[in-house]
């Protein structure tokens, strides 16, 4: 490896997918928390600017086992990935996206309902581990082996030719599941994308940091402050309508008949709420977006 693409003694090493929808959210993240570093065409490494920190590009499936391992400090990956991966790791921060539950799916024309019918069956999956330990109770109690084969892409077509009697499988929207002909026949994981750090990692501080500003940035991303000034008579209902994360923030006006209230609400209930404090008589209303925060 060459010294361009290596990670400088004594930095923290924080391992993101490499490319896909995880890269752009991870990266749209990072840019809102700060973490500003450049990364050459070509490379792996990137080193960040104003901060001890070498931000390492991996396969998404690759990055628990590398973080449990301590071959980088800390990553973001699914829960999914870390569960397969069997490792002991720190989970820091649910990220809030690339959510979905990861299923045992059957053919829709074999109408199966009850997930112990298939224990004893084929089962083609991404996720055998998991797999494995999903099926592993429902063999005990019927005496039986459940066959279980990885393959590393186009899971779902394995029913229809024929390989497997069901698959698991991650489902999102459903519309892959559905196009292959399958349903859900069982649940076995909810998850989404987290932040792990390695249990021994000698970098906590750096961690910490990154959980603060990654937190930050997702309440920013939630919420919007909304201000208007409201009369003292009203001012004990408008507060019901913006109760704020914590407290609002009440500021008397200088005719003494007036506060001017900021708050955070949710940005998906912003409009709502202006039209009933506009409608219960508050005036100057406003909602600003937020860039990040420390709360």
């Amino acid at each position: 490896m060459s010294s361009a693409n290596t990670s400088p003694p004594g930095n923290c090493k924080f391992a993101i997918p490499k490319k896909g929808r995880l890269y752009e959210k991870v990266a749209a993240m990072l840019k809102g928390s700060g973490i500003d570093y450049h990364r050459e065409p070509r490379l792996d490494v990137a080193l960040c600017n104003g901060l001890p920190l070498t931000i390492i590009f991996l396969p998404a499936s690759d990055i628990a086992q590398y973080v449990g391992e301590g071959n980088v400090d800390i990553g973001v990956t699914g829960w999914d990935v870390v569960q397969e991966s069997l490792v002991d790791v720190d989970r820091i921060l649910d990220l809030g996206f690339g959510k979905c539950k990861l299923c045992v799916q059957a053919p829709v024309a074999n109408n199966i309902t009850d997930v112990s019918t298939l224990a004893g069956g084929r089962i083609v999956t991404s996720f055998p581990e998991l797999s494995k330990k999903f099926f592993a109770s429902l063999d005990a109690e019927k005496g039986v082996e459940t066959k279980v084969k990885f393959v590393g892409g186009s899971v779902e077509a394995a029913c229809g030719l024929g390989l497997a009697d069901a698959v698991v499988d991650l489902v999102e929207t459903g519309t892959t599941m559905r196009a292959a002909g399958l349903e859900v026949v069982s649940d076995i994981l909810s998850t989404e994308a987290i932040l792990i750090a390695n249990k021994k990692s000698e970098h906590k501080d750096i961690v910490d940091l990154l959980k603060r500003r990654m937190e930050g940035f997702i309440t920013a991303n939630k919420y919007v402050m909304i201000s208007y000034n409201i009369s003292n008579e009203l001012l004990h209902d408008a507060l019901k309508i913006t109760p704020g994360k914590k407290s609002p923030n009440i500021t008397a006006l200088d005719n003494g008949k007036f506060k001017a209230v900021s708050s955070l609400v949710l940005k998906k209930e912003s409009n709502n709420k202006m039209d009933e404090l506009h409608d219960m008589g508050a005036t100057d209303i406003l909602t600003v977006q937020l860039t990040n925060t420390r709360m």
